[in-house]
């Protein structure tokens, strides 16, 4: 993998101290998040959950799942999701949200319908005006459990663990929660690998 001049140019000024025009005007600091929303969409199920980061550790303030049953269109569907996530956004007010990131799916009409409730909760997301960032599942894997190919309900008990729940979250919920302890994790201040802002 290379990289261009100004890249090398910009990690030399980094190394010596100096900054570029644009860190300049940029603020010194970035925002600190203390309540964090996960979003694992699906048209079917689409997990939930916040978490409140303080200094006792995270807190798990909501978490659920958005059900939609097999009767139900797609855009009525579509419609639950944007309007269930509206509402969790004007309760609760958090200002980053972390999303499952893209999968590959071999059925070009699976890829779709899923584009289509990734993208619903999106656009009710960012209505709330908050950053958005997309971690891939691999990735929330490592995070919580330490292996990149760990079963859904080892990533369930340890978010159980880790949020002090008092039973084990069901499996759409228990991966947005993981979601947002995954974002908490990957961007503390020193993070070598942070989520990707979408």
């Amino acid at each position: 993998m290379g990289i261009s001049a100004r890249q090398f140019e910009e990690m030399e000024q980094r190394v010596r101290g100096s900054k570029s025009a644009a860190e300049k005007g940029a603020e010194e600091v970035p925002p600190v998040h203390h309540i964090l929303l996960g979003v694992d969409p699906s048209l079917r199920g689409t997990g939930y959950g916040l978490v409140k980061l303080d200094g006792d550790g995270p807190l798990a303030l909501d978490q659920g799942t958005i059900k939609c049953p097999a009767k139900w269109s797609r855009s009525e569907c579509l419609v639950a999701i944007t309007r269930t996530l509206r509402e969790l956004v004007q309760k609760h007010q958090p200002t980053v949200c972390a999303i499952e990131g893209l999968f590959y799916a071999q059925n070009a009409k699976t890829a779709l319908i899923m584009g289509e409730a990734r993208g619903a909760a999106l656009a009710a997301v960012a209505e709330g005006g908050m950053e958005i960032f997309e971690i891939a599942p691999r990735k929330v894997k490592q995070s919580i459990v330490g292996y990149g190919n760990a079963q859904k309900i080892a990533v369930a008990k340890m978010v159980q663990r880790m949020l002090k729940l008092g039973e084990v979250p069901e499996a759409d919920a228990a991966d947005a929660l993981a979601l947002a302890l995954t974002y908490a994790h990957l961007n503390k201040r020193f993070a070598i690998d942070p989520s990707q802002k979408i």
